[in-house]
């Protein structure tokens, strides 16, 4: 298996385990496990954040830009609720 497709994998994972965390801790019953579950989500999003640097910086993970046009339309969606 390549680096990319290792990297792709580890990214996906850790968006899964960040959303796992992320419904723990709205769904926690006390302050003690919401804060353990919120410390968790906090590790778990840095690490997918390095995780999607790295590939950006090797290129394996590109990004398009939105077009202006498009972000307006949202705007004015969103603004004439």
């Amino acid at each position: 298996m390549q680096d990319q497709n290792l990297m792709e994998d580890m990214l996906l994972i850790e968006k899964g385990v960040c959303d796992l965390y992320l419904h723990g801790t709205i769904e926690s019953s006390t302050p003690n496990v919401q804060q353990s579950f919120r410390t968790a989500l906090n590790e778990s999003l840095g690490m997918q954040g390095r995780i999607y640097s790295e590939m950006s910086a090797k290129g394996w993970y590109q990004q398009d830009n939105a077009e202006q046009t498009k972000l307006q339309q949202v705007r004015q969606k969103f603004s004439a609720s």
